[in-house]
């Protein structure tokens, strides 16, 4: 029987999406307010889908505990009330746009899950918009 899981989680963040290799100027026309040099936030909510088979002996695919506990410690202790630009090695040289966080949180819980559950991550940066990886 092949099903999906989700898990939920929630971590605020503070970024600025500013290209360094382009002038200040090229930088505000394109990013506008997300270039702002003092920074701004967001109240991130990451959504996690696991899919694959149900364990005969155990009724589940996943045990959603250890799942939570690897969302935790990988993803929301990591990047919870952080400034992604100057507190994560993962952004110090890649622009923190939501879609480069959204590759990055599936990256890091691939590295942490067995090969046998295909993994999906959906990042809402507000409510009316999200990134999902992979595309769907």
């Amino acid at each position: 029987m092949r099903v999906s899981v989700f898990r939920r989680a929630h971590f605020n963040a503070a970024h600025r999406l500013h290209n360094p290799n382009w002038s200040d100027q090229q930088n505000r026309a394109y990013y506008g307010k997300c270039n702002n040099p003092n920074y701004h936030g967001h109240n991130y909510e990451l959504e996690v889908r696991v899919t694959g088979e149900v364990d005969p002996e155990t009724g589940y695919l996943i045990d959603l505990g250890k799942l939570k506990k690897i969302i935790e410690e990988q993803v929301e202790e990591r990047f919870d009330h952080k400034n992604l630009n100057l507190d994560t090695e993962e952004f110090s040289e890649l622009i923190p746009s939501a879609e480069h966080i959204c590759y990055v949180i599936f990256n890091i819980l691939r590295e942490h899950l067995d090969d046998k559950y295909e993994l999906g991550v959906r990042l809402y940066e507000t409510p009316r918009n999200y990134v999902e990886y992979p595309a769907g």
